[in-house]
Formats: structure tokens, sequence, C-alpha cells
């Protein structure tokens, strides 16, 4: 469990980025409670068209898992989980992103497999360097869907998982 939102787990000091950076008119947010973080707003595609929450700099070996598990309920729009490390292209940092789709007004358990992970700058995606799950240095969360409209997405638990837990 990387953090459940109440204080016995990792707080890791979420902030809100939105296409506001580069001229665009999205507006998201979120707020945390104990057991939950609900992160919710308006993209609008006239601009960036996204809205994105991420933590402040971590330090994870998530080598000897598979991937993130996300316990969610949303509104059926797709998501993109975003993580960092210290990879660099042409001396930039490279984030990774793996796109998810939601059930609408459902909880389900999400999970996003490392090999689903693309590096990617500013929007392009990139051949290489591949996601190192050990040196991971940031997490996000983005909704860039390409639609115009109101999004919710509340989130339970991050995780990380192994193929072979049962």
């Amino acid at each position: 469990m990387l953090t459940d939102f109440t204080p016995a787990t990792a707080d890791f000091g979420w902030y809100v980025q939105n296409d506001n950076v580069m001229g665009g008119r999205s507006e998201g947010d979120f707020e945390q409670t104990p057991g939950e973080l609900i992160f919710a707003g308006s993209t609008n595609t006239r601009g960036g068209g996204f809205s994105s929450i991420r933590t402040r700099p971590v330090q994870l070996d998530l080598s000897k898992h598979d991937g993130i598990a996300l316990r969610l309920k949303a509104d059926g729009r797709r998501y993109t989980w975003q993580l960092q490390t210290d990879a660099r292209w042409r001396g930039r940092r490279v984030s990774y992103w793996a796109d998810f789709e939601t059930p609408n007004g459902e909880w389900s358990t999400v999970n996003i497999p490392f090999t689903r992970f693309f590096p990617q700058f500013r929007g392009y995606k990139l051949d290489g360097p591949e996601l190192d799950p050990a040196q991971i240095t940031e997490m996000g969360l983005y909704i860039y869907d390409k639609k115009d409209g109101p999004f919710e997405l509340r989130l339970t638990s991050i995780d990380s998982y192994s193929a072979d837990t049962p």
C-alpha cells in the first residue's frame, strides 16, 4: 500500500497543475479527506485541454512489483497515471504515461502494468528510455482525453501489485 489517504500512510503532498501554464482554460482541483482524494473540475480543449494533480518528490523502489493499482470511482472518462524517474531526454525530464478507462459511477480497482507506461515529453511520445520502476520520483493523475466538460474521480487507495499475488 502506497497510500489510502489516512494518517497511517504516506502523504505525498499533492498539488494541482492545469493547462493554464500553457494558456489553457481547464479547471481542476482536489480535496483530500481521511480515506479519500477527490479530483474534479472541467476540461476545455480550447487551449491545453488537461488538468492534473501531482505528488511532491518521492523516492519509490517498486522494482519487485508489476504495476500500480488504483481503487477508484469515476465518471466513465479516460484518465492518465503518470510516473517520473530521473530519466532524461535531451537533458529534459521524461514523464511516463499510461491511460486507463473508468467505469461510470462504479467502484473498481484499476491495475496499470509498468509495461503499459510509455515515455513522453510535453505530450510527445518518445522511443525511450524505458521506465525503471526502481527509480520513481513523482506520480500524477491527469485527465487529458480531448473532451470538454466536467470530470470527477474519487480515489481511495494507491498501491503497487505483483502478478503472482493472489
